[in-house]
């Protein structure tokens, strides 16, 4: 399922989207506070608040405008501390993203949103845990809050991802199983596994007397230090996933910069290649993918000897069939790499031509992964007006209409006419010169890529764009 909103804008969107949550969020707590109407301590809801906001100020961005904290852990305990209405409002309260107060350009709406969905997954959680509780504190009173417990968390998640996972599908138009799989997907047994620390939390509050130091907030500071290490596992996964990217990169940057001809060749290729995916009407999700694919579609030639990659005349019959095996050495070299995983046709077969004719295994038309049609393409263009010792760049208008007699033989037809509307645009990487003075200026002023279009990580919700 792909969300829209009509042609509005992504923040009238988004604001929209607040305001149906804000609607079923009342109802929701009204429920609540007619099923267990006691009274909270202010003091309990003091520290709890507190603890709410810090867990929550440890998030780790994840890669596509979202981020994660261990905020459900604290918001379960308190639904076992207090009366079921006050967790969703004690999120309302105390929700404290470190973003809305570092980033100047942090919008409104995305606070908004971050406190109404986190509010709204645990209130919707409270009733399930209400429920369960019910039900099975008659068949196994023993294990009924247990397991209440577990059913209040498991839904919990699933309604706070979920609420989380459409607002990025909104902004960047993407299936809402696509923005699922690329940030949540790897998080649901961590949630589970963790969810009993928050029964562990509120029995340790509750104990009576005190476990130690007279209160019972001594005992769950204590055990904030484990499980501020267990987030570790979330940060570290996404941390090696970025190294490993960056490591491939570097590596490539390192390839292309053996050779004049060769310099920001693979820049070139994803920046020609993300906008044509968007042309193509790729989402945001699957154009990350071809990026990323256009990055590293040469990685093989790093098996292929200098004397051979980087000759001055034109290659022999050997010598070419030694190039014509980078696809499926770059294949094997990411084979093991989960990050490239999804990747490795675009490696493997960016060679290949419309009727058939390419290599390494002689694909034809439908047949062709149609990431590895675009790159193949954007590849094609960046080498002809790049030029090499043997061979003289084409201008952008030569290699234009080269494309276009080969639209159908060695190109995709369908995709031909899109790419001459991009090029007719004028973007930046229409002529190699005007592209490499741009991306060269943007790194060395702010000391890094460029932005392109790689989706960047957000607290929760996107910025606008």
């Amino acid at each position: 399922m792909r969300p829209r909103l009509g042609s509005l804008p992504f923040p009238a969107k988004a604001w929209l989207y607040n305001a149906g949550l804000a609607l079923a969020l009342g109802p929701l707590v009204y429920l609540l506070f007619r099923l267990d109407p006691r009274p909270a301590a202010p003091l309990d809801l003091l520290f709890w608040g507190l603890l709410a906001a810090w867990v929550q100020s440890t998030q780790i961005v994840l890669p596509l405008k979202a981020t994660i904290s261990q905020l459900f852990i604290v918001l379960l305990a308190a639904l076992l501390v207090f009366p079921l209405w006050v967790p969703p409002l004690l999120v309302l309260a105390f929700y404290l993203n470190p973003r809305f107060f570092r980033d100047r350009g942090y919008p409104l709406y995305a606070e908004v949103f971050n406190r109404l969905q986190n509010a709204a997954s645990i209130a919707v959680g409270a009733l399930v845990y209400h429920l369960a509780a019910g039900l099975l504190t008659p068949l196994a009173p023993d294990l009924a809050e247990g397991l209440a417990v577990l059913a209040g968390g498991f839904v919990f998640f699933f309604v706070n991802i979920t609420l989380v996972a459409y607002m990025v599908a909104l902004d960047t138009e993407s299936p809402l199983w696509s923005v699922w799989q690329a940030n949540f997907s790897w998080l649901s047994l961590s949630y589970l596994v963790l969810t009993p620390v928050a029964l562990l939390f509120a029995r340790l509050y509750t104990a009576d007397p005190p476990v130690f130091g007279g209160w019972g907030g001594w005992p769950v500071l204590l055990f904030l230090v484990p499980l501020y290490y267990a987030r570790y596992h979330w940060d570290e996964f996404v941390r090696l996933q970025g190294a490993f990217e960056q490591t491939v990169e570097t590596l490539m940057a390192t390839l292309d910069a053996k050779d004049a001809h060769t310099r920001l060749h693979s820049e070139r290729v994803a920046a020609i290649a993300v906008d044509l995916a968007k042309a193509a009407g790729l989402d945001a999700v699957d154009r990350e993918k071809v990026r990323l694919g256009a990055r590293v579609h040469d990685i093989g030639k790093l098996a292929v000897p200098d004397r051979i990659l980087f000759k001055p005349g034109r290659l022999t019959e050997q010598e070419f069939a030694r190039i014509k095996r980078h696809p499926t050495e770059g294949e094997e070299l990411l084979r093991h790499a989960p990050l490239f995983k999804e990747v490795l046709p675009i490696v493997r077969n960016h060679h290949e031509r419309w009727d058939g004719r390419g290599y390494p295994d002689g694909l034809a038309g439908e047949a062709i992964h149609p990431w590895a049609r675009i790159v193949a393409l954007a590849d094609a263009y960046e080498a002809m007006t790049a030029g090499r010792p043997y061979r003289p760049a084409k201008t952008p208008e030569e290699a234009l209409a080269e494309v276009l007699a080969n639209a159908g033989t060695q190109f995709d037809p369908g995709l031909v006419p899109l790419f001459q509307e991009l090029w007719e645009t004028n973007p930046i990487w229409r002529d190699r010169e005007v592209f490499l003075r741009t991306y060269s200026s943007a790194v060395s002023s702010s000391g890094s890529s460029p932005p392109s279009s790689r989706a960047s990580g957000s607290a929760t919700t996107p910025k606008s764009r």
